[in-house]
């Protein structure tokens, strides 16, 4: 019998669980993930500011960090090991479609399709919006106040709430960095063309809006419109990459919790999907893969890509 101390069964899982949080790409901060403290979180209902992607499928994570040998003397005898490269490769495929799983699938800006205004010239990435809503005073994350603005909307309509772009250059995006811009551009509509800051309408009454899940950017600032949204685009080839904090969950049978958390990953491909053919039928899931960037732990200044924690039954 081996003995180490704690003794547990290797960890039984069915499947994992994704969780993403948004990176302040302006300072390059990650989400903060403890899993002393919030390791046990359920599973339907993860700590903020991490939002739940749902179950990924053929997850799969790989080191590509490299060790050498130190060599000294005649014959050279190994004195010591380095690493002389840190790497880390994550890559899965999602269960779902949604707005937040499209734009990490893509890796890239990934756009709002606006509702278009009658008569709009036809444009590769949508035309000219119709008219924003403007929010009142009162709006939440979840409700947003708009008074006689609800008769352009219906239950079930998605919508992108953002303020106007006022030709700024730089990241874009309420909540989430949707793009970077080194020009300026004319187009008032840009930033909720981009933004992340994107939910689904469950009831409309009073002249507010009631979302389905709060938006990721929180309370809505002075200043924000709303958009209707018909659908979303990405494009093959752009510049500007995602960047997000992953966290995956592997849920042990017996009740142990094993936690994968990558502090900055940005994607390292472009738009992919992959069939699943059963029945008959062809299930079309999304692909992505990351490539992992290293943080800085406070507690000893290692530069690190990635905490594995085994939290015990």
């Amino acid at each position: 019998m081996i003995d180490s101390g704690v003794k547990a069964a290797s960890p039984v899982v069915r499947r994992v669980r994704a969780y993403f949080a948004p990176v302040t790409r302006s300072t390059g901060q990650p989400a903060v993930f403890d899993p002393a403290q919030g390791g046990a979180f359920a599973v339907n209902a993860p700590l903020a500011p991490w939002v739940d992607l749902g179950w990924v499928y053929e997850f799969a994570r790989s080191s590509g960090t490299k060790i050498e040998a130190v060599r000294t003397g005649a014959p050279a005898v190994v004195q010591m090991q380095v690493r002389t490269e840190i790497e880390a490769v994550v890559s899965m495929k999602f269960g779902s479609w949604g707005k937040l799983q499209l734009a990490l699938a893509a890796g890239t800006q990934q756009m709002n399709l606006l509702r278009t205004a009658a008569g709009a010239v036809p444009s590769i990435s949508g035309g000219l919006g119709v008219a924003t809503t403007r929010l009142l005073p009162g709006s939440t994350a979840s409700v947003l106040q708009v008074g006689t603005g609800i008769a352009g909307f219906a239950v079930g309509d998605t919508v992108a709430v953002d303020v106007d772009y006022a030709a700024q250059t730089g990241y874009v995006g309420s909540g989430v960095s949707g793009a970077y811009l080194r020009t300026a551009l004319t187009d008032v509509d840009y930033v909720r063309r981009v933004t992340l800051n994107v939910a689904r309408i469950a009831a409309i009454g009073g002249g507010a809006l009631t979302l389905e899940k709060p938006l990721i950017a929180g309370v809505p600032v002075a200043g924000m419109g709303v958009s209707g949204v018909v659908g979303f685009c990405d494009r093959e080839g752009s510049s500007f990459f995602q960047e997000w904090s992953g966290l995956f969950v592997m849920e042990g049978q017996q009740g142990e919790r094993v936690l994968l958390h990558y502090p900055r990953l940005q994607a390292m491909g472009g738009a992919a999907e992959a069939s699943v053919t059963a029945g008959g039928l062809e299930t079309v899931r999304l692909a992505a893969e990351f490539r992992a960037l290293s943080v800085k732990d406070a507690v000893d200044g290692e530069q690190v890509v990635c905490f594995r924690s085994y939290l015990l039954a």
